[in-house]
């Protein structure tokens, strides 16, 4: 299902480059996208991580990779990322600095 937290295609390609990229020792059962969706999902609507929608990854692997992708900066490098190009887009500052 899709929601309006989803990611787009265009977010989407934005976003997968500045995910951390490990070594796979067997396939995922969730997509980082997926993974993100939860993520947005849950900020967006400020529910509890247990209340997730069942079509999103389970709430304790969504609440795993938050706590690492916010302890390591991939989430404020995401966010400085998506701020630039909202800057850009309203011509605001050519570099993408505040």
């Amino acid at each position: 299902m899709v929601y309006s937290s989803s990611l787009s295609d265009q977010e989407w390609k934005l976003i997968e480059p500045l995910l951390p990229q490990k070594k796979q020792t067997r396939p995922p059962v969730w997509s980082k996208r997926q993974i993100l969706d939860g993520i947005f999902y849950q900020l967006k609507n400020g529910c509890n991580w247990c209340d997730l929608p069942r079509d999103l990854p389970p709430y304790s692997t969504v609440f795993w990779y938050y706590k690492q992708w916010r302890e390591t900066g991939v989430l404020d490098e995401i966010m400085d990322k998506l701020h630039g190009k909202v800057r850009e887009q309203a011509q605001k500052n050519r570099s993408g600095q505040p």
